[in-house]
């Protein structure tokens, strides 16, 4: 074992690295305070100077971050943020967890993995642990960070060590948090994987190792590839069940009762967040680039995207049985982030089923606890509305996208004209049965 590896090595295990998290975001800052409530001096960097202003401030931008862990870390200086790059070069180990878009074209960018690499690269040193995060394709690990951060003098694996590990957030989720959730690590090489694996277990209960970076970036892709498959079938299975009259929530409940060779997913009006609807493009842009067809992953893809124009459809079927059509239509939607109980409306399938709704013509208004307002294209802002009876009964229609727990949907739907439910939120509700179709 070479001396520059037993060193940092023995940091790692003394709790005496420093570390650096780019990216203050859903995935940065979790990670930041479980390092940091380890006894790890951590140092955050985002380029949004309100996350970095409210971060040394003691206060939390994330849901699942209480900001009082935030400002005990911070009291004890085990915690700090900042928003330049400058002194990366005194940390031990860089995690990178900055986002990764789609173009318009399906594009992957990974325009902020390339300007995160360049500002570690202009202070880059021996001995030092980068590890990438972000959900990217196949290669990129080794293809881009790596050619970004070496030089003449520093070569992966020998005077640097590289690795990715995938993130597994699952904003709201109060079973499975960063430090409870298995961490996948692969590396550049053996000595790579190592390192890195051990820093991950100074806080994560359970870390699986795996032969290369290329396979942990792929099996990221795999799980929310597998995610984005499922749910489209079912969403296909909804529309079959709703050609034959049949209830799709009591089919998926009666194969559910199986034990074995069946997982139940769920359809719905879309899918959303900066997972399921992005990732497995980053797949089939890879395997485009190889002359291979991902299928599966298009059709998904097709089926998914289409559901916000089903739910737009069956409200306008709603609307034209009461005489009414979608135009000057009253429509309030209920729930408008991408998934229950939390703040994240990243994609959310809401905001494609409002921008439909706007451009027919529809009277929009909505609530949802999380979201204050909603800025849609050439329709404007609109801002939360009480979730009250007068409300209820001046919508034409009532449309329930989230099904956010917080919600006593027997008041909404005993206070609605009609109601589309396209989550089963109202499987519990007695009355006024009359006035609910499902999705």
């Amino acid at each position: 074992m070479s001396q520059q590896k037993k060193k940092l090595l023995q940091r790692i295990e003394n709790r005496e690295a420093r570390i650096g998290v780019i990216g203050m975001g859903y995935v940065g800052l979790p990670l930041a305070v479980e390092f940091a409530d380890a006894g790890f001096h951590v140092t955050g960097i985002d380029v949004d100077t309100s996350k970095v202003k409210g971060i040394n401030a003691g206060k939390s931008h994330v849901q699942d971050v209480p900001g009082a862990e935030v400002a005990r870390l911070v009291k004890k200086r085990k915690l700090t943020a900042k928003a330049s790059f400058r002194g990366c070069g005194k940390f031990d180990a860089i995690i990178i967890c900055v986002p990764t878009p789609l173009r318009k074209t399906k594009d992957p960018d990974i325009s902020y993995i390339v300007a995160a690499t360049s500002e570690i690269s202009r202070e880059m040193r021996a001995g030092q642990l980068i590890i990438l995060e972000s959900t990217t394709y196949p290669g990129t690990t080794e293809e881009v960070v790596r050619g970004a951060l070496e030089t003449s003098k520093l070569k992966g694996g020998r005077d640097f060590y590289l690795a990715f590990s995938p993130e597994r957030v699952d904003p709201g989720n109060e079973t499975f948090k960063t430090h409870n959730t298995p961490k996948v690590v692969g590396g550049s090489s053996p000595d790579c994987t190592e390192v890195a694996a051990l820093l991950y277990r100074q806080v994560i209960d359970t870390v699986h190792t795996v032969s290369s970076t290329e396979a942990a970036e792929m099996i990221k892709l795999l799980e929310n590839t597998f995610r984005a498959v499922n749910i489209a079938l079912v969403n296909e299975v909804s529309l079959m069940c709703e050609k034959l009259g049949v209830d799709v929530w009591e089919v998926i409940e009666g194969a559910a009762t199986k034990p074995f060779g069946y997982m139940p997913f769920f359809p719905g009006p879309g899918i959303g967040g900066h997972c399921i609807p992005l990732d497995p493009h980053y797949l089939s842009w890879k395997l485009k680039t190889l002359n291979y067809s991902a299928r599966f992953i298009e059709l998904a893809s097709e089926i998914n995207g289409d559901m916000p124009s089903v739910v737009v459809r069956r409200i306008s079927s709603m609307l034209n049985n009461k005489k009414l059509s979608v135009n000057g239509a009253r429509v309030m939607i209920v729930g408008t982030t991408y998934k229950r109980d939390t703040g994240d409306a990243r994609e959310s399938p809401a905001v494609d089923v409002m921008k439909l709704l706007g451009e027919r013509g529809a009277r929009l208004s909505y609530h949802d606890p999380f979201v204050p307002q909603i800025d849609l294209p050439e329709y404007g802002t609109i801002r939360r509305s009480a979730l009250s009876e007068k409300n209820l009964k001046s919508a034409d229609i009532v449309v329930i996208i989230t099904d956010h727990t917080s919600y006593d949907y027997a008041f909404v739907v005993r206070h609605s004209r009609q109601v589309l439910d396209t989550r089963n939120a109202t499987r519990d509700v007695r009355g006024g049965r009359s006035k609910i179709q499902k999705l």
